[in-house]
This record gives structure tokens, sequence and C-alpha cells, in this order.
């Protein structure tokens, strides 16, 4: 056993030097502030990898994790990255990237698709079966409704928020909307937006109008959720969407997407509620 000290050099005379971890931080310039590193996912409809992409309108779209050739794949279908945003256009490379919607095997095929994509699709859809097969693939599923006594908290499920004099639709009730900014350990903040010890908004009826030509519905009235009496800094907080203590930190970069959508009423009708939320409310028995 040789009694020489080390010299701190590997046996081919490379330094040996300790591994530290690389910091992951979001240039002052980028068109995104998403961690490019952070967004692989997977689809929930069929359990395939899939990789979050901004668009030019700032919209996300998923994208197939590996460049296909440009000549097998329909021209309405090609994609390319720069800069970390997704343009719906031919660079003129041999290459380009997909939808995931396009190849999906749990949606109806678009029509009409190519053999190396009909391939690709086919080999999808059997890595779905396997996932279903082992169980580590739950598709989803409409909720079920309780029994007739049964009370819950009366509140949208997707709520119409009024932020910025924009009119937006909230992925999720309003107490359960998540923050998107990442943790120190990598992993997305589990803090609501919504705090105890932040002002919160007031739910109010507004007219429900198109917001084009300000044509009135049918419907007359709707329930909104109005932030624009917080202050701006609260206002940022909320289009941001980020919880209390990472809107304290500007550096912190974000992990997923925000959830807001634009609210269109001839879209989104079936959001519009015509009453305000209240403290709980009886279910009526379920329709055959």
């Amino acid at each position: 056993m040789s009694s020489t000290a080390s010299s701190g050099r590997r046996w081919d005379g490379t330094p040996n030097r300790p591994h530290r971890p690389r910091t992951l931080r979001v240039a002052p310039d980028s068109p995104t502030r998403l961690v490019r590193s952070a967004q692989p996912s997977r689809c929930r409809d069929c359990g395939n990898r899939i990789d979050w992409y901004t668009r030019p309108d700032n919209h996300p779209i998923s994208l197939h994790p590996q460049e296909l050739d440009a000549t097998a794949v329909p021209v309405a279908s090609r994609w390319h990255v720069s800069s970390g945003i997704a343009h719906p256009a031919d660079d003129g490379t041999p290459w380009c990237r997909i939808p995931h919607l396009s190849l999906c095997p749990a949606r109806t095929a678009p029509t009409p698709l190519t053999p190396q994509i009909t391939a690709l699709r086919r080999h999808l859809a059997l890595h779905t079966r396997r996932l279903l097969d082992t169980g580590t693939l739950t598709p989803p599923t409409p909720d079920t409704v309780a029994p007739a006594t049964a009370q819950e908290p009366c509140r949208p499920a997707r709520p119409i928020v009024l932020l910025l004099h924009t009119r937006y639709l909230a992925a999720h009730p309003v107490d359960t909307i998540q923050c998107v900014a990442q943790t120190r350990r990598r992993y997305r903040c589990a803090h609501p937006v919504l705090s105890p010890s932040a002002p919160a908004g007031t739910w109010t009826l507004v007219a429900a109008t198109t917001g084009r030509r300000q044509l009135a519905l049918p419907d007359g009235l709707m329930a909104v959720y109005d932030l624009t009496h917080l202050t701006y800094a609260e206002l940022l907080r909320w289009r941001h969407q980020h919880c209390l203590a990472h809107a304290a930190t500007p550096g912190a970069a974000d992990l997923a997407f925000c959830d807001w959508e634009p609210f269109d009423p001839l879209l989104h009708h079936q959001h519009i509620h015509n009453r305000l939320p209240t403290t709980a409310r009886h279910r009526t028995q379920a329709r055959a």
C-alpha cells in the first residue's frame, strides 16, 4: 500500500477537482424566466415525455422532446426553438420540432399523417399501454358528484379574475392557485398566491360582455374575483403568480408557466356564474 500523499491529480495527470453543483440563473435579457432544464414533463393523458416552451404570444406549448426530420413532418406542424421561444414555422434546417398534441395517442390523430409520424404515434401508444398495464398512469376521469346531503364550499373551479384591468380565467380555485417559482431544492414552491397576511380580492358581479365590442351577453352578470383595489406591487405579484416570499426575491426563477388564460366569454361561457360564492351549499342528487 503506497504511503505517498495524494498530489491532487488523477492517474492521467488531470486536476482532481471536487464537483460543485452549478447554480441555474436567469439572464436579465432572457425572453422567458423559466429555467430550461426544469421544463421536461409528462403528458397527463398519455404519460409520454414532453417539453414545455413559450410561444411568441407568451402562451405555453408542449413539444415532442426529440427533433424529427423536417421532410417527415407536415409544414403546418413544424416548429423550431430559438432562445427558449418556440416559433410555429420552419427555420430552414433539415430538423424541426412537432407539437405533442399531433402525436398524443390519447387524442384523435390529425390527417394526413406521414408514415414516420404514424410509426412514432404507434410507439408512443405502446408506451402508454405499458404505463396503464403497470398502474403507473391513471387516465383523468371526470369528477364524481357527491351525495345530496353533502355540503361543500361554493367556489368556482375556474374563477374569473379581474387583474390589471384584464379578465383572466384561472386554472384552479382562488385559494389553491400555486406559486410558480423554483425553490432552492429546485422544486416548485408549494405556497399559494393567496396569503392570509396579504390583502385579498373581493367577489363582485360585473356585466358579462365580450370585451371586443362590449356586446352584452344574454347571461347579464357574472361573478368576478376583483383585485383592482390592491397596490401595484400586489397586482404584479398576482400576475407573476408568486407567493409573498418569492415576490420579495426578484432573481427567483420560475419552474412552471402562469396559469392565467385571457378570458373570452364566447369561448369560456361554461365558467360564467351569475351569483356570488357563498359559504356553503347543498349539492343536488346526481342525475343518471
